[in-house]
């Protein structure tokens, strides 16, 4: 049997470009694809957790699994490497259409996925440091990290541009609740928009 397997991290990527890949890669080596696995979970979640730990305890001696790059098993060089080990004991080849590994029970197999496991999780830990440090110096120059402390401005509020309207609603007696069904909000936002225009006006 051969298994395509496709996973993206978020419900905003597709998975339609991965399976095109894959079934290129496929028709090039004259093989058909003989069932799908798709999901839409991020890679650090364990495989058990995701459908790929189904998809291999299906797997059987002498198949072969297909996916669009390694990354696609896991986020972090463990992770990755206790998937091909799995797979290497079950005698399961692995193909990749990115990066063109043909990994199977073998020490060049072996090698080249430790090799490739290891080089993503540098490239991840540089990337974090390069992260932490643009923070820490932003820091150091100043610059305000995070969202603006204290209140944000009335202006802002979405039921600004309604603020007469609304206090003259609210002087002939009308119901937080019927302003909320007015303007489609929900309560809590016209009772603290009222409540930063009396606030304002107190300070005034």
């Amino acid at each position: 049997m051969i298994y395509g397997y496709i996973r993206v991290s978020t419900d905003k990527q597709t998975v339609e470009n991965q399976k095109f890949e894959i079934e290129e890669f496929a028709k090039q080596h004259n093989t058909v694809i003989d069932e799908w696995t798709a999901e839409v979970i991020s890679g650090t979640k364990k495989a058990d957790e995701r459908l790929l730990g189904n998809l291999l305890k299906e797997l059987e001696k002498g198949d072969v699994l297909i996916i669009s790059e390694l990354s696609r098993l896991g986020r972090n060089l463990l992770q990755i490497m206790s998937i091909l080990n799995y797979l290497m004991e079950k005698d399961i080849m692995l193909l990749t259409v990115k990066e063109g590994y043909e990994l199977g029970n073998n020490i060049n197999s072996k090698v080249l996925a430790f090799a490739f496991g290891l080089s993503a999780e540098i490239e991840r830990n540089l990337i974090s440091q390069r992260t932490k440090e643009a923070l820490a110096r932003k820091k150091a120059e100043g610059v305000t990290l995070g969202r603006p402390k204290g209140l944000a401005k009335l202006s802002t509020y979405k039921l600004y541009k309604h603020k007469n309207e609304i206090l003259r609603m609210r002087a002939n007696g009308m119901s937080f609740n019927k302003i909320a069904a007015h303007y489609k909000v929900n309560r809590a936002t016209v009772s603290k928009f009222l409540k930063r225009i009396g606030d304002e006006n107190d300070g005034n």
